[in-house]
């Protein structure tokens, strides 16, 4: 049976998982998250971090905040060795159950990151702008794209702070 064959389990990422999350982040990343930064967000009983497994393996996670009544995606990883075979999708489905359909959750991502670009957009997520040398590794900038229920009809009416 092949990696892509065996199904994902996606759970609530855990503080148990930390060690194997900080390894991923530095095979994913040029500048990968801390492990206080993990610790901060699993402490927020707001927030939504979940683990994506396949044979036990974490092979992904996702970390999502909530600020009043916007969810912003902050981490979405996902091991090298598993890219493209739906970690990231399977992810975003289960962000997208437990927000609710008609949320608005909004991240940041490289413009250079077509990949995660094509996912994001799929998921109804447009792009509203940008945050000027956002990533410090490179001094690239940082789409910033919402997911609202005007996004997903093609319209941008309900972003906050989006001048149109």
């Amino acid at each position: 049976m092949t990696a892509t064959s065996t199904p994902l389990k996606i759970r609530r990422l855990t503080y148990a998982d930390l060690p194997h999350v900080i390894a991923l982040e530095r095979r994913a990343f040029p500048t990968p998250w801390s492990l206080a930064m993990f610790v901060l967000e699993l402490s927020k009983a707001s927030g939504i971090c979940l683990a994506a497994l396949r044979d036990g393996e974490l092979v992904g996670h996702l970390i999502c905040s909530r600020y009043d009544t916007v969810w912003h995606i902050m981490n979405v990883a996902v091991d090298p060795s598993a890219r493209r075979q739906g970690v990231a999708s399977a992810l975003l489905r289960e962000l997208v159950e437990r927000v609710g359909e008609g949320a608005q959750i909004t991240l940041e991502v490289r413009p250079s990151n077509d990949g995660a670009i094509v996912l994001y957009e799929r998921f109804g997520f447009l792009s509203a702008g940008r945050r000027r040398r956002y990533y410090q590794d490179n001094g690239e900038d940082a789409l910033v794209m919402w997911r609202t229920p005007a996004t997903l009809e093609g319209r941008m009416d309900d972003i906050p702070n989006v001048a149109l």
